[in-house]
């Protein structure tokens, strides 16, 4: 073999592994997207159900919406409602409820409200807000206009649904009384809502 030949060989064999190396070079390479749980959607439809109590105050001479006075009753309701985010952190909402209330040997009653919420998403799972509204109570076949203002908790738990803690402060608009305190009653409530 000659010299010339070995020459050549050698100089084909270089050129072939420059060219497969700046081959690999050129390679284009698409980093891997990196994956971010999203937070709790907060906005939008709800609905839920929700248990619980409520304690009528023992001011001597109020009526609380024909309740008798130093009762406690229990509860059951449900809630429907609608969250907005207008500016991250707040939430604005509307919700309805309606609640079935009962006590031995007292008359059950029923309490509806239209309420207005405000709060902040404190993380993307945690929720607080004030709560008020202003609703009717029906009780052996009368009625009588309430308002309430309190607070509440909501975690969510899934993707889709939360637990909610609420404490409200109730009254009434009647005049009926001897006495008659800005809050007559209080109602706690724990409810599951699932979010559309």
């Amino acid at each position: 073999m000659s010299v010339r030949s070995l020459l050549i060989g050698v100089s084909i064999a270089a050129l072939g592994t420059a060219a497969a190396s700046a081959a690999d070079l050129i390679i284009p390479t698409t980093p891997q997207p990196i994956y971010q749980a999203a937070g709790f959607g907060w906005e939008g439809l709800y609905a839920g159900i929700r248990a619980g109590g409520q304690f009528v105050g023992n001011t001597a001479g109020q009526q609380y919406a024909g309740q008798v006075n130093n009762t406690t009753y229990g509860l059951i309701g449900g809630a429907v409602g609608v969250n907005f985010l207008p500016v991250d952190p707040l939430l604005l909402g509307v919700e309805v409820t309606a609640d079935y209330l009962w006590s031995n040997n007292v008359t059950s009653s029923g309490e509806f409200f239209a309420n207005l919420r405000a709060g902040a998403v404190v993380t993307d799972s945690v929720l607080i807000y004030a709560i008020g509204g202003v609703g009717v109570s029906t009780s052996n076949n009368t009625s009588t206009g309430l308002y309430q203002l309190g607070a509440g908790v909501e975690v969510a738990v899934t993707d889709a649904i939360t637990v909610r803690g609420e404490v409200v402060g109730q009254g009434d608009f009647s005049t009926a009384g001897a006495a008659d305190p800005f809050f007559e009653a209080a109602k706690a409530t724990i409810g599951v809502y699932y979010h559309f």
